[in-house]
């Protein structure tokens, strides 16, 4: 089993490249695939799975392969049978126990008379073993898809497995399940993910930069070090080099001064030698010669300093960061933003009560399909409760969809925060979305052509400087998607806000850097307080 990648290209109809000669080859063994949001890790898993068709070079894939995109186009009305490519065969099975030994049910069957049994094996694999066959996928969590979507790759007994962002919306058992498969896994994976632990269970890593694609044996740890020892040597190349230049620049100066003061005691020696003029002609010929033969060895060295600069500089990595200072809003201590009392939203919450005051950071944690999001989009007025009351203070609320289903694919980032944000200036809409990274041309790519990082980057800038100003955020799963260099940023935004928020999100760490003030866990239609740190 192999991936063999040479001289692989891809741009855009637009032009806008993405990918430019990229060489590499991956056996067996995990792989994680990192780089910044927008580099083309997502791109590339298209070109090796052939979702795409490179502008240049070529893909061979020796094996059969299992890829789990990141955003997984599973129609809300299929079943959970149909996902996982098993629900001829079951419809088969059915018919034959009812009577039915007709040769299309026998050829429909085929091998698989253990099909049922093969299926109810992996699903345990991943916690999904109480999920039953005919569920529609509209009733699932993010995360319970996420994790029926890696079932039914896992099913097809692939030899390698491309997986974009599988931790994604996971809760923590689910991701232990995914963690376990792929500690369990045999054949070859290239792993897309900003999720530490699972990089740290690679065997190696591949580092995908505007150089190519570069291996590194180990994990991500082991990476990371390698990284910030190459970097601190390229940093002192850069110091070591713009020294040389500022001594190489230094003397070809001294030289240029020491060749005029001989050119002018040449030439007072020589009036006063009483020389023929044809004589003296030529010896000052002589010394203007050799002065400039000594200026052209300085200049040289000038130059060959100045190119062992550039060249050092280069090896910098230079990683673009997100600048986030979200709108300046301040809510009282004792104000209540959102109330919900006794609220009952179809068989998810059985009277609920919540009231969210003042400044609180909340965190609402839970496992996969217990209602989080649901409890979101009620808090952000999107759902309205079968019964109870809730109740909303003035001001706006804003809130951020897992899905990222709030932009329009057909229209660019600058026309979508346009639309969020329309008595600001375009001058200061573009600058806000430069500071997303969004800067030139990109800022009026459609959103459709965005990576999900990107999307997410994108969606964080409207929903958050939307006007006016909001006095509580909902954030559901804001770090997916996110290299971990742009986490850090919205933690540090966070962490500045003077409103409310509450976030749903399984990643402990990012949790943990928020300095909350309240921790709300949901489980069997109630909330109930948590305490801080667990």
């Amino acid at each position: 089993m192999s991936v063999i990648c040479t001289d692989l290209s891809f741009s855009w109809p637009d032009g806008t490249v993405v990918l430019d000669a990229l060489s590499f080859s991956l056996g067996g063994g995990r792989t994680g695939l990192v780089a910044p949001n927008g580099a083309g890790k997502s791109t590339l898993l298209r070109l090796i799975a052939g979702e795409l068709r490179p502008t240049g070079g070529t893909v061979t894939v020796s094996g059969t392969l299992g890829y789990l995109p990141q955003t997984l186009p599973l129609a809300g009305e299929s079943t959970v049978a149909e996902v996982l490519g098993v629900a001829p065969v079951i419809r088969a099975l059915d018919a034959l126990e009812a009577g039915d030994a007709s040769d299309e049910v026998l050829a429909a069957i085929g091998d698989d008379w253990d099909v049922e049994e093969r299926t109810r094996a992996q699903l345990d694999r991943l916690g999904l073993g109480g999920l039953p066959l005919a569920q529609r996928l509209a009733t699932l969590s993010g995360g319970e898809i996420v994790s029926l979507g890696l079932a039914a790759r896992l099913l097809e007994q692939p030899d390698v497995l491309l997986l974009d962002e599988p931790t994604n919306n996971l809760d923590t058992d689910a991701r232990r399940a995914l963690y376990r498969v792929l500690d369990e896994w045999r054949g070859g994976a290239l792993v897309v993910s900003h999720d530490r632990t699972l990089l740290d269970r690679m065997d190696r890593i591949a580092d995908l930069n505007a150089g190519g694609v570069q291996l590194y044996g180990g994990n991500f740890s082991a990476y990371e070090e390698a990284i910030a020892a190459a970097q601190n040597a390229a940093l002192n190349d850069v110091r070591s080099a713009e020294q040389e230049l500022r001594r190489e620049k230094r003397e070809a100066q001294q030289a240029r001064e020491r060749a005029a003061r001989r050119a002018g005691t040449a030439s007072r020696n020589l009036k006063n030698a009483g020389l023929a003029r044809i004589v003296a002609g030529g010896l000052a010929r002589s010394a203007q010669e050799s002065a400039a033969k000594a200026s052209a060895t300085h200049d040289s060295r000038v130059g060959d300093a100045r190119a062992r600069l550039d060249e050092a500089e280069r090896a910098v990595r230079h990683e673009d960061r997100i600048t986030l200072d979200l709108p300046g809003t301040r809510v009282p201590a004792g104000r209540t933003v959102v109330s919900a009392e006794n609220v009952r939203v179809r068989d998810l919450f059985t009277g609920l009560d919540l009231s969210v005051r003042g400044p609180e950071r909340a965190a609402l944690t839970g496992r996969n399909g217990v209602g989080k999001s649901t409890l979101l989009r009620l808090l952000a007025g999107e759902l309205t409760p079968t019964s109870g009351v809730l109740r909303h203070a003035a001001g706006r609320s804003a809130y951020l969809s897992q899905r990222l289903d709030l932009l329009d694919l057909d229209r660019t980032v600058a026309e979508n925060f346009a639309a969020f944000a329309p008595a600001t200036p375009e001058a200061d809409r573009l600058t806000l979305l430069a500071r997303f990274l969004f800067r030139g041309a990109r800022a009026h790519l459609p959103v459709g052509a965005l990576s999900g990082g990107e999307r997410l980057r994108a969606t964080l800038a409207c929903v958050l400087y939307a006007e006016p100003a909001p006095q509580l955020l909902l954030l559901d799963e804001p770090t997916n998607n996110l290299d971990l260099a742009s986490v850090d940023r919205l933690v540090s935004a966070l962490d500045a806000y003077q409103g409310a928020f509450v976030v749903v999100s399984h990643d402990e760490t990012f949790l943990a850097a928020l300095g909350l003030t309240r921790r709300l866990n949901l489980a069997d239609g109630q909330l109930t307080e948590a305490t801080l740190g667990t």
